[in-house]
């Protein structure tokens, strides 16, 4: 088991957006990969029900370099309250966290 790697969830209005902040995440190193698809988004939003399409992104990364990659979302995302969730990966494969760990963190 293993509690130091994370899947992190973040939606995007679209995916020009979406595109450029999974390639600046991965470019960063923040996160090893994010994977980019299509949502439809039910939710409360200042006392009125919406729906929106929308494009999640479910990101791959390091619980170390979750406060760099929360950082940077924040900075570059267009929402006001953009969804930024981590969950903990507690079981995987050994290879794909190894993987995990070798495109994640400080520039080699």
């Amino acid at each position: 088991m293993t509690a130091s790697h994370l899947v992190v969830y973040c939606t995007c209005p679209d995916q020009a957006t979406a595109e450029a902040l999974a390639g600046e995440l991965v470019t960063a190193r923040l996160a090893a990969c994010v994977n980019i698809g299509p949502v439809t988004s039910v939710y409360s939003w200042q006392g009125q029900r919406e729906q929106d399409a929308e494009v999640l992104l479910i990101i791959k990364t390091r619980q170390d370099r979750f406060p760099a990659l929360e950082q940077r979302i924040r900075e570059r995302h267009p929402y006001e309250v953009p969804e930024i969730i981590a969950l903990p990966i507690v079981a995987g494969g050994a290879d794909y966290l190894r993987w995990i760990d070798d495109n994640v963190g400080e520039n080699p």
